[in-house]
């Protein structure tokens, strides 16, 4: 059975995770109103691998907010979850986005003073987790992308890619329902571009949903679907034909 066969019977079966239904954001600079999405519709379900692509201006830096809740729209509705968080405020969307999304960003976002491990361990330290329970599970999230050799090291003392990994551990250690990943291998050569691809293989493979906004073909082409942002609206929403395998 082929892959399109497979995946609308998986679809049909899954769980909707993310639901924008005529999603528009505008900007004002005076009295002037600046649309930058135009009524886009998009349905994302458990455990799809789905990339963002778009040139500068085509929306995708602001559904990207919209998606991990650090934007609302201006018109529109957006479940994340089966939440409606479409007119949260600003405090209950801080609370869904701590829950359910795990960021991975361009430029890591460590705190220099923190070791790898008190890094990863952050996101528990604001849910109320002990101090034992939280070390424990940043070890496992370190041992899931390889590095527990490097815990007790700081950002300064990592490569790129080390801390690329560890910023991807830190997006996991609150078992999110969404990996949200931002340019994610933007600041990476292309070795470890690869490496950190692979680790994002590894966690679809796992189960977890990933939304990776990126305007790099070559990592696009590792997600199973490519949404296709231009001018506030999708172009193109296709599957990725490398992996439609008969």
């Amino acid at each position: 059975m082929g892959y399109l066969c497979l995946r609308i019977q998986k679809l049909a079966m899954a769980e909707g995770i993310i639901h924008l239904e005529q999603i528009k954001k505008s900007y004002f600079m005076g009295k002037q109103e600046l649309p930058v999405l135009k009524g886009l519709s998009l349905d994302i379900f458990k455990n799809e691998y789905v990339s963002l692509m778009g040139p500068s201006g085509s929306g995708k830096s602001t559904l990207m907010n919209i998606i991990g809740c650090l934007d609302t729209p201006t018109e529109g509705r957006y479940v994340l979850n089966n939440n409606d968080v479409s007119k949260m405020a600003d405090d209950s969307l801080a609370e869904v986005r701590n829950k359910e999304i795990g960021f991975v960003f361009q430029q890591f976002n460590l705190l220099p003073r923190l070791t790898a491990a008190e890094n990863v361990a952050l996101p528990l330290v604001y849910a109320g987790m002990g101090k034992k329970e939280r070390t424990q599970k940043a070890m496992q999230m370190l041992d899931m992308v390889r590095l527990t050799d490097r815990s007790h090291h700081r950002p300064n003392e990592l490569s790129g890619g080390q801390c690329q990994r560890v910023a991807i551990a830190r997006a996991l250690v609150n078992d999110p329902a969404i990996i949200l990943a931002d340019e994610p291998t933007g600041n990476l050569d292309t070795k470890t571009s690869q490496e950190i691809m692979d680790i994002f293989e590894e966690i679809y493979k796992n189960g977890n949903t990933i939304v990776i906004v990126t305007h790099e073909e070559d990592i696009a082409n590792h997600s199973r679907r490519i949404v296709r942002l231009r001018d506030g609206v999708i172009e193109t929403d296709q599957l990725n034909a490398k992996f439609a395998k008969a």
